[in-house]
Parts: structure tokens; sequence; C-alpha cells
């Protein structure tokens, strides 16, 4: 039920970036809340890869299939080193929150490509929007390695024996 599913998990991700929105208006938001969220998203993010990939073991045929299958894995497993970049610079009191496919553009790309394979486009359709997807999401991990190397310190870099 891609159609259904897009339009439901469309309308959660919707909500879902409201509420730190409406935290900080109301002077609500607190670490605990910041975490929480952040932790739930990681899970809300790899149920949706997850259902691709399902979907994609299931209705696909022939390469599309496996092609589907490996960049909804691909899109899963970048998709999680893309924050983890930011909270690990951020742990490191750096700054990382550039990149060309942020949490929002990743899931438009998604619900956008499963919609128009729900309303009978083909699926070829979500392989090439999950193939952009991993290759954005690379790009967007690669660009937050950039933008930490620049903020280190060289006698920091020399200390550590990285060229």
């Amino acid at each position: 039920h891609l159609t259904a599913g897009a339009l439901v998990l469309g309308a959660l991700a919707a909500t879902d970036s409201v509420d730190g929105i409406m935290a900080r208006t109301a002077g609500r938001s607190s670490r605990w809340g910041a975490f929480l969220d952040s932790t739930l998203d990681r899970f809300s993010d790899a149920a949706i890869f997850c259902g691709v990939l399902v979907w994609a073991l299931r209705h696909p045929t022939g390469t599309v299939a496996d092609l589907t299958v490996g960049l909804a894995v691909a899109c899963l497993v970048v998709g999680s080193v893309v924050p983890y970049a930011r909270a690990r610079a951020e742990g490191l009191g750096l700054h990382a929150a550039s990149g060309i496919a942020e949490r929002t553009d990743r899931l438009v790309v998604v619900l956008a490509a499963t919609l128009l394979v729900g309303l009978g486009l083909p699926p070829l359709v979500m392989t090439v929007a999950l193939g952009l997807l991993a290759l954005a999401s690379a790009v967007t991990v690669l660009q937050r390695m950039v933008e930490v190397r620049r903020q280190v310190e060289p006698g920091e870099l020399a200390a550590e024996g990285t060229p």
C-alpha cells in the first residue's frame, strides 16, 4: 500500500517537524526532548527504508528488484551516518550541519518516489530515486567531514599523525 503509506508517513513527518518548533516557542524544549526526538527520528527513518526494502523484495523483478534492494540498504546505512557525523562533531565541540541531503530532503525524496510508484509509475522510479538519494547522502557525509576537517587546528592534526 505504497500510496497510503506515503501519505500517512508524509503527514507524520510534517507533524514531527513541528514538535520541536512548538516546544521552543512554548519554552518547553529540553536536552532530553532533543535527544529523544533525534533518537526516534533514526527509528522512523529506518522503518521507512525497511518498508521500501520489503516492498522491493516482493514486487519488482529482475535487475530492478536487485538494484532497488541494494539501494534501499545503501540509503538506510548512509542515511544513518549523516546525522551521526553531525552529532559526533557536535560532541567534539565542532560544527557539521552542512550538506545537500538533510533529513527532510531525504524524506521528501523517498516519500515522493513511494507515492509516485504507488500511483502507478514503474518501480524504476523508486530505483532511480534511491540511487540519487544514496549518492546525495554520501555527498552530505563527505561535506560534513570536510567541514569538520577545516575546523581542526593544524597542530592537532600533526599530533594525531593525520596528513
